[in-house]
């Protein structure tokens, strides 16, 4: 059973193969990372884990039970109360419900172990499979993002409150 796992510096190798085997997936539907981010990946990589000790950012990955990375889940500029959450799975588990239920996982800790309050997630129009999970997961549709904000692609933000606004 996979399992959502606090991202560790133990993590990186397979971390760097589930984004080298998905590259041309993701850039299907989120702008490519770009062979920068490749040639710099432990540079990167150590930074994720600097800004996740200050405490501005949560980074997770879903392991398999091999020690493989099935995706990424991120909370990100966390700040009062909110963040945003971002993802990422693997194409051979998509459409198996997978990042429905770990978006619902997060979630949960986002409220407990982060103490927040509002998460924030941007897709594009075209990606309905992200829009799909973001609704399953909760969230509504709260008006158009900056294409800047996802790759130069016209799309929405979605929001989920996690307390109950007042």
């Amino acid at each position: 059973m996979p399992e959502l796992e606090r991202l560790r510096a133990g993590h990186a190798p397979a971390v760097l193969a589930f984004e080298l085997a998905n590259r041309a997936y993701f850039a299907a539907s989120v702008s490519d990372r770009g062979d920068d981010y490749f040639d710099r990946f432990a540079e990167r990589y150590d930074a994720l884990l600097a800004e996740q000790e200050a405490g501005v950012c949560a980074f997770h990955v879903l392991v398999a039970e091999d020690g493989s990375v099935l995706g990424r889940f991120n909370l990100v500029d966390i700040e009062d109360g909110t963040a945003e959450l971002g993802y990422r799975v693997a194409q051979h588990v998509t459409g198996r419900g997978v990042a429905t239920a770990t978006v619902r996982e997060l979630c949960r800790l986002a409220a407990s172990r982060h103490g927040l309050r509002t998460l924030w997630a941007a897709t594009a129009h075209a990606n309905t499979a992200s829009q799909k999970v973001l609704t399953k997961a909760g969230f509504t549709r709260d008006g158009p993002a900056d294409p800047a904000d996802i790759g130069g692609k016209p799309g929405s933000w979605y929001r989920l409150d996690l307390v109950p606004r007042q």
